[in-house]
Order: structure tokens, then sequence, then C-alpha cells
């Protein structure tokens, strides 16, 4: 039986994700960069140009995107409707972190779920030639999540997960290692994926007017305790976490989250001081945020597991 012909796929970007494009490119000659022109008028709206936009029928097209704030999403989502119009063969979105994502559901009449707002200008992307758009995210914040998106878009659920086993592997303290989750909705998400772990959860309870973070169970004595969350954003729980986990006897506690978000510049609260080692020994997050990626480049505790290889992947399917 003939192979089936390689598929070569024309990959565009948004400005803030250039480093991670070459990453990816890098991983398969199969992979082509392309560019686009990010402008603006003198109102400041999108004036943007796609270079090379004949070439492209008949080829297949991703774009990678990233929609750290809410006013990169006009000019991304006007290439996105774009991009497939162009007689594409196919047309790939790789959204590494779909950031309304925890914002899926209604405690009162009157909240907005921005993670069903966002699905749906996802799943109204025109369908190109071979049909439906793919739609590539990592550790969307909860699974059901998929089920906001319409029959325009066929998504698919990645995780980093993979990045941080291999990384765990190589400690020199593999076989102490112990995988806590914050709560059990992280344990749910990701305990399948770990199986190979000695397992902690905690909890939150309520005492008085506080929320304190409690061992549900397993014991952190004497080992290397990983936490695992899909994102950080103030980074409060984690902290409550490992002073829990060290009072139980913990050897070390580090960390690991697919999205690093960090807002108003929360990971500081991690940082070695004076290159001394503080509370957490490692802190492992992906390249899903860039901006992230930057702003903490070789700042322990900090390390940076690329999904480059895996993006890399998923747009050759």
């Amino acid at each position: 039986m003939a192979k089936p012909p390689k598929k070569n796929v024309f990959l565009f970007y948004c400005a803030e994700c250039e480093e991670l494009a070459h990453k990816v490119a890098a991983q398969s000659d199969s992979i082509t960069l392309q560019t686009i022109k990010w402008r603006t008028f003198d109102d400041g709206f999108p004036n943007i140009y796609i270079n090379n936009a004949q070439d492209l029928r008949g080829n297949h097209v991703a774009f990678l995107a990233s929609f750290s704030h809410p006013g990169a999403i006009f000019e991304q989502i006007s290439v996105i409707y774009n991009l497939p119009r162009l007689f594409a063969a196919s047309f790939t979105l790789v959204l590494p972190f779909f950031p309304t994502g925890s914002f899926e559901r209604m405690e009162e009449e009157g909240d907005v779920a921005t993670a069903f707002t966002m699905a749906r200008i996802l799943s109204n992307i025109p369908i190109s030639r071979g049909g439906p758009t793919s739609v590539v995210i990592y550790d969307i914040h909860a699974l059901q999540e998929r089920f906001y998106f319409g029959d325009n878009v066929l998504p698919l659920f990645e995780t980093g997960i993979p990045l941080l086993k291999q990384r765990l592997q190589q400690l020199p303290d593999a076989d102490d290692v112990v995988i806590a989750f914050p709560d059990d909705g992280a344990w749910k998400r990701f305990h399948k994926q770990l199986d190979r772990y000695p397992v902690v959860i905690c909890t939150k309870v309520r005492e008085e007017n506080k929320r304190i973070v409690r061992i549900k169970e397993g014991s952190p004595a004497g080992r290397h305790v990983v936490i695992v969350d899909d994102l950080v954003q103030s980074g409060g729980t984690l902290i409550e976490c490992q002073k829990v986990l060290a009072a139980h006897g913990a050897a070390k506690v580090s960390a690991y989250v697919t999205h690093g978000v960090f807002p108003k510049q929360s990971w500081k609260r991690f940082l070695h001081v004076n290159g001394m080692e503080t509370s957490f020994s490692y802190f492992w997050i992906t390249d899903s945020c860039p901006h992230t990626v930057k702003t903490i480049a070789d700042k322990a505790p900090f390390e940076v597991l690329s999904l480059a290889g895996s993006i890399a992947d998923a747009l050759v399917i």
C-alpha cells in the first residue's frame, strides 16, 4: 500500500508568536513559514496584508495565534477568517492558550460565560476547500468546553503533560517524585496521564471567612512534590499548597502549569532571591503565553518546556 503524500503546511503567525513559530518550523521540513504585515491606520484600527496570498491556493495553511489581551484578538480574527477564503486545501488554527477557558460557568443570572463567546467566534471561521477548520488548543481549562464549539470547526485538544513527564525523568531524584493536585478539578483533569506517580490531592476548605488549603489524600513526607495544574494567574493557590506540603514534610516542592499567565507580574512571587532557592525548586511552564516566556527568561526557578514539537506534529496530521 502506497504511503500518502507528505503534507506540506504554510504557517502564518502573529507577531507575538514569531519565536515559537520559528521553533515549530525547525521541527519539520514540511512546514514553511509565511509572513503578514501587521500595520495600523492612523485611527488605530488594523491595516493588515497577507504576503504571497496567491501562493496559498491548493495548499495547507495554518495560523499560530496568541489571544494574550483583548486588543490582539480582533486583528488576528480578521486574518483567521480570511485565510480559509484564499482557496486553501485546509486550514488549521493553533491557539495554544484558550484565554477565556476559566470563565465557563454562570453562578447567577447576569454572569457572562466568555468561554462560550470565544468558542462561538472560533466556530464561525469559514470552511476551507478541505472542510472544517481544525482548532488546536492545549490543556483547555475544562474538557466539557469542547461542546461549546459548533460543527464548522474540529477542536483538537492537546496537552503539555508529556513534556513534564520527560523533564521529570531527567531529575536526579526522579524516583522520589510525587504529583500533587491543588484541587479535585486538577486531579480529574490530569491524574490518568500521571498515573505512574504517587499522588497527593489538596482541597480548599472554608474556615470562618477564609479559604484554607488542606491535604485531602496522600503523603508528601520526604518526597519531591510537583504541583500540577493547567494554568496560573496570581499564584496564590500554588503558594498555599506549597506551604501545606512543606509543613507535612515534603523534601522539595516544584510546580508545573501549561499556561503561565501571571497578570501584574505575579511571577515575581516565585523568584529565587539572590540566587538562593526559596519555596519552589523548579517552576515549569510551556511557551503557550509568549509574553511570559520573554519576561521570565533565565530567571530561577522558571524553566520553559516548548510546545514546538507537539505543534509541528499536530500540523502534519
